[in-house]
């Protein structure tokens, strides 16, 4: 069983009475819910209520619901689920051709002072013993561009809350950004400071020994709004 399996068969499953209350806008179209920071967004092998997607569906009786813009497992916040085909392509046409902004607050080791501006090639990290991390590498074939601004709210010697940007929506892009620029999420078990914790949590799910290692549970990364560039709709 790999890492992402292990994860998923020990999360709890969502409530179907507590589904509702997530729900940030609905109508005839769209289902934006605040996803929590301890569920994946595609169906995983555990049942409907194991997923957003899958939920969401139990909710809505739909037979499918249409993504746009997945978040990670661990990160919190908006997520915008198509009811119908036409609403669903509306939208994830919009994500792919960066007509969409999507803003995130975020806790950093650390103190942040200045915005902060990052653009690098991201790709996978063939040194990583973990399969899914990515690293800042050269620009190649298998690289992409990423960027991604960090904009200090709160800032103090130990931890800063930052405004997230990004232009580009790469994997794990805000998370391999913060460690690069040496502010790793608070909480992040793959991009801190070692990559064992997040080894340790696949085998053995939370432990005293990571209660004693992180801060967090979790990633400190929430979604806090989600929108075309334009204006014209934002949740």
């Amino acid at each position: 069983m790999d890492e992402k399996s292990r994860i998923e068969e020990r999360s709890p499953l969502v409530s179907p009475e507590e589904f509702p209350s997530w729900i940030l806008f609905e109508n005839q179209d769209l289902l934006v819910v605040n996803k929590p920071g301890w569920l994946v967004c595609h169906p995983s092998k555990n049942g409907p209520w194991s997923s957003l997607v899958g939920a969401g569906r139990e909710y809505t009786g739909a037979d499918r619901l249409y993504l746009a813009g997945r978040l990670d497992r661990e990160t919190s916040g908006v997520v915008l689920l198509g009811k119908n085909p036409e609403a669903g392509k509306t939208w994830q046409m919009a994500v792919e051709k960066r007509q969409v902004s999507r803003s995130y607050l975020a806790i950093l080791k650390g103190e942040l002072k200045n915005l902060k501006e990052v653009e690098t090639h991201i790709g996978n990290d063939p040194e990583s013993p973990v399969f899914v991390k990515q690293r800042v590498t050269q620009p190649s074939r298998k690289s992409k561009l990423a960027q991604t601004c960090f904009l200090p709210l709160i800032a103090c010697k130990d931890h800063t809350v930052a405004r997230v940007t990004t232009q580009t929506g790469r994997k794990h892009q805000i998370r391999v950004h913060a460690q690069h620029i040496g502010n790793p999420l608070v909480g992040d078990k793959l991009y801190g400071n070692d990559e064992n914790l997040y080894l340790e949590f696949c085998q053995n799910g939370w432990t005293n020994e990571l209660a004693g290692a992180l801060a967090m549970h979790r990633q400190a990364l929430h979604s806090s709004s989600f929108g075309m560039k334009d204006g014209a709709t934002s949740f």
